[in-house]
């Protein structure tokens, strides 16, 4: 494969059942069982043990599936405090190496490790060290995927999971890519992984048999994503910076709410720790949105936009009311939700950005 563009060294760490992980350590009597974080009679899974996973248990799961598929599954309640003290301890880890650390969530980050502080060659050799130094710190296992660039990356990592990882050289990038089948490849989710089937489309090969033309009628502007990629093409950089663009809290309810009070009551609460959240990462935003869930797992969502920030919590609970007031169903509600975008971050970033154009001018 011959490639226009320099070559990155990208690693991309994920941590194996993160939060059930998490817990199973501290736990000693769990380990080796079927568990669940989150869940329990009316909520959703958050995460699922390897144990629990070979019996179909997956994340974001209603409580109730998850059970039937597995009867001896044991529900565990998130502790977000712990799982968050741990993921600084990994991200200390990966700054041992580099500060080009682009974290996806607690439990996952892509690391660009073409020039390290150690420096070593091998970027092979730095996820091996990064995995072990979790293990010896942390009690837990990491998976890693190392090649030279995002997309390749992520897709090694899930490759030899649990606590394995998987390095695509260059030279073995073009084969790999022609046999990976289209699920597996990131950003295909479940409904385009089906339509794609349907186009006789099932491994990369298939893919890359395709023109741009095709990809972009049939896909949209994800074709173009798809030409590229299958070609081992994704220029996106490690971001150390990522901008943060909302900000949510939501409630799963032990039983349905119907009773207008008590659904004001709930997006007060959630009003408060909003806004808490907010004020603590000196975040505003002007955009609300109000998330309903409903008994039958129908979602309703209705946002609104102001000029100026919000800045209170009254001004919070005051527009979700209006929200509210707009759904279109009166039936019982099993969850809720608010989240603020428009966030003041993007308005940094942009800053950031008009900064930086009169010196690529007179560099031209």
């Amino acid at each position: 494969m011959d490639f226009s563009f320099p070559l990155r060294k990208i690693i991309h760490v994920d941590m194996d059942a993160f939060y059930a992980s998490v817990e199973q350590y501290d736990n000693p009597e769990l380990r080796g069982k079927a568990i669940a974080v989150g869940g329990g009679h009316r909520g959703v899974v958050s995460a699922a043990s390897y144990e629990a996973r070979k019996f179909g248990v997956r994340s974001a799961m209603p409580s109730k599936t998850a059970k039937e598929k597995c009867p001896h599954l044991i529900f565990v309640p998130p502790r977000f405090a712990r799982y968050k003290e741990i993921s600084k301890k990994i991200r200390e880890i990966f700054h041992e190496y580099t500060d080009l650390v682009e974290p996806l969530s607690l439990d996952e980050a892509y690391l660009d490790v073409t020039e390290n502080k150690k420096g070593i060659e091998s970027a092979n050799q730095i996820a091996k060290e990064i995995r072990q130094k979790i293990f010896e710190q942390t009690g837990l296992t990491a998976s890693a995927g190392i090649s030279i660039n995002k997309f390749l990356a992520k897709v090694a990592s899930d490759i030899n999971k649990p606590n394995g990882q998987k390095t695509i050289h260059p030279e073995k990038i073009e084969k790999f890519l022609e046999e990976l089948p289209v699920e597996k490849f990131y950003g295909v989710g479940k409904v385009t992984a089906n339509k794609m089937f349907s186009l006789a489309i099932y491994k990369g090969k298939d893919l890359k048999n395709r023109s741009l033309e095709d990809l972009t009628r049939l896909f949209g502007k994800s074709g173009k994503y798809y030409y590229n990629v299958v070609r081992g093409i994704h220029h996106s950089e490690v971001k150390p910076n990522r901008i943060q663009k909302s900000v949510a809290v939501e409630r799963t309810f032990f039983e349905d709410l119907f009773d207008e009070q008590q659904i004001n009551e709930k997006l007060e609460n959630l009003s408060q720790e909003l806004h808490q959240r907010l004020q603590k990462h000196q975040i505003l935003g002007r955009s609300l949105t109000l998330k309903i869930k409903y008994k039958d797992f129908s979602l309703f969502t209705r946002s609104f936009t102001k000029e100026e920030y919000f800045t209170s919590p009254e001004q919070y609970f005051a527009t979700s009311k209006k929200l509210w007031e707009l759904r279109p169903f009166d039936k019982a509600v099993r969850l809720l939700g608010l989240s603020l975008s428009h966030l003041n971050t993007e308005e940094k970033k942009q800053i950031s950005v008009q900064l930086k154009i009169p010196f690529e001018d007179f560099e031209n």
